[in-house]
């Protein structure tokens, strides 16, 4: 097909958009069904669903390339005051001056300045001081909001599900025709349900329970599925709690990850800069809130889980299915229930250099990490720090905290939560991806092992092709700095229900 063919297509598309009317049932519906059907444009020959993107969020990694198709077909952007892009993944969160010294990192940074301006989308460029990660900007600013689409070119977009969205992540030729069309094709999805209810005990927080959930389920389980997050833990979760579940669902083979948007939704999101205000908030919380899930709705599978069963998590492996509690022993082989199950815990311990039969608790790390999209919150830090105050980073252990965005490291700096990590021994660094994917210079060196609060376990993913990655939560993290090996935060710092 030729570029004026394409056009064309594309026109009809954007058309179509906007003209298809919505179309209500009585049937009761999950919140997966009822933003699917409302943003459906049509239903094409292959099956897939040709879907309208509300929000299109971007970075600098995965959008050059799509704009560079835009302009060898002579398109523009469909719809520009939709899309919004941020800095993230190879900033240097140790240097604030351009010219950077990584000229790979200066020339993205040029290229998505020079895209943004060319095209009409908005850009939270370091000076605006609202850059940052860009699934901790979207929430932040009230862009994400419920009952809509969200699609971006990075595997965490189901973070944005914590509000009541379907959010997920696409490539970059999908970048491309969302950009072009504001739309994309897509296969609907499962739902299923988790149910995790109770109170949580004390030491235990949201990372906590999705390492648990992916344990449960599998890095594969999720294939195919939307996940609904619900049950009374859920209920009680904050919305960074829920953001940082949601945020992990892709690491359980979900595409996506929501929880049902209720009053806790709604208080956050309002007075953000992109929030609505007056009368159009009264209509838009009535809107969203009719977006929940409908009692009595059909799931095509449903887990429980009760929070008394989670505890404390580590991985020990090399994927975030590989976990274990804080007081369990490193699998072994012998263990195994399958052929490839031994085979997986064989390779993850040979890369990981790691004891087979032994306790996780005592492993000696090298490298702490507190930061990512997962968790470099406000409240991440504020519970890292009514920790560690007084407390000092153990001797040969290098440590740094990173804030997911600079409106985060504000509020961290006003309450002073830097002076009490500094104090600590951290490196106070600047807003970024920083050590979770390593695409700038916080790498780990060789095979160090880091005591990790992001995503990813993989081989490699910090930065060095023989580093290691052990993941938990920001307080686990914090408890492996001050101890040098990984430890039980509860001993560690008398965490208790008091």
């Amino acid at each position: 097909m030729q570029a004026p063919a394409i056009v064309s297509a594309f026109r009809i598309v954007v058309f179509l958009c906007h003209t298809l009317p919505i179309t209500m049932s009585a049937q009761p519906k999950s919140l997966f069904e009822k933003v699917w059907d409302a943003h459906a444009v049509r239903t094409l020959a292959n099956g897939q669903t040709q879907l309208l993107i509300g929000t299109h969020l971007i970075h600098e990694v995965t959008s050059p390339q799509a704009f560079g198709m835009l302009r060898d077909l002579g398109l523009k952007v469909a719809f520009p005051h939709r899309t919004f892009a941020t800095v993230d993944h190879i900033v240097p969160t140790n240097e604030l001056v351009e010219p950077y010294k990584d000229n790979l990192a200066q020339a993205m940074m040029d290229e998505l300045r020079k895209n943004c301006a060319q095209f009409g989308v908005t850009f939270f460029d370091r000076a605006s001081g609202k850059q940052g990660i860009v699934h901790i900007v979207g929430p932040e600013q009230g862009i994400t909001q419920p009952g809509t689409t969200i699609a971006c070119g990075d595997s965490h977009t189901s973070t944005h599900g914590a509000f009541g969205a379907i959010a997920f992540g696409i490539g970059t030729s999908q970048v491309r025709d969302v950009l072009a069309t504001q739309t994309m094709a897509l296969g609907a999805l499962k739902v299923r349900r988790i149910e995790v209810n109770g109170k949580l005990r004390a030491g235990v927080y949201a990372k906590d329970v999705i390492l648990h959930i992916i344990r449960l389920t599998g890095v594969n389980g999720g294939t195919g599925f939307a996940y609904e997050y619900a049950g009374s833990t859920f209920d009680a979760f904050t919305m960074e709690e829920r953001m940082t579940v949601c945020n992990m669902s892709i690491e359980g083979g979900a595409r996506v990850g929501y929880v049902n948007p209720d009053e806790t939704t709604f208080a956050y999101l309002k007075g953000r800069p992109y929030s609505p205000t007056g009368a159009a908030w009264d209509a838009a919380v009535a809107r969203w809130r009719s977006f929940a899930s409908d009692t009595g709705c059909r799931y095509d599978d449903v887990i429980k889980i009760n929070a008394d069963d989670v505890a404390p998590s580590v991985t020990w492996g090399i994927n975030p299915g590989q976990g274990i509690s804080i007081t369990e022993n490193i699998p072994s082989p012998e263990t195994a229930t399958s052929d490839d199950d031994r085979a997986g815990i064989i390779e993850a311990l040979e890369y990981m250099k790691l004891p087979a039969g032994k306790p996780i608790k005592g492993v000696k790390i090298n490298v702490a990490f507190i930061g990512s999209c997962t968790n470099g919150r406000l409240s991440d830090f504020q519970e890292v720090a009514r920790y560690i105050k007084g407390r000092k980073v153990a001797p040969g252990v290098r440590a740094i905290a990173v804030p997911g965005s600079q409106i985060v490291g504000l509020q961290c700096e006003k309450l002073g939560l830097d002076k009490i990590l500094v104090e600590a021994g951290f490196e106070w660094r600047a807003a970024g991806c920083s050590m979770c994917l390593a695409m700038n210079p916080d790498k780990l060196i060789g095979d160090e092992l880091c005591a990790s609060s992001s995503n990813r376990n993989f081989k490699g993913r910090q930065g060095s092709i023989t580093g290691r990655t052990v993941l938990m939560s920001p307080v686990m993290v914090a408890a492996a700095a001050v101890t040098g090996v990984v430890s039980d935060a509860r001993e560690v710092f008398a965490v208790s229900n008091n």
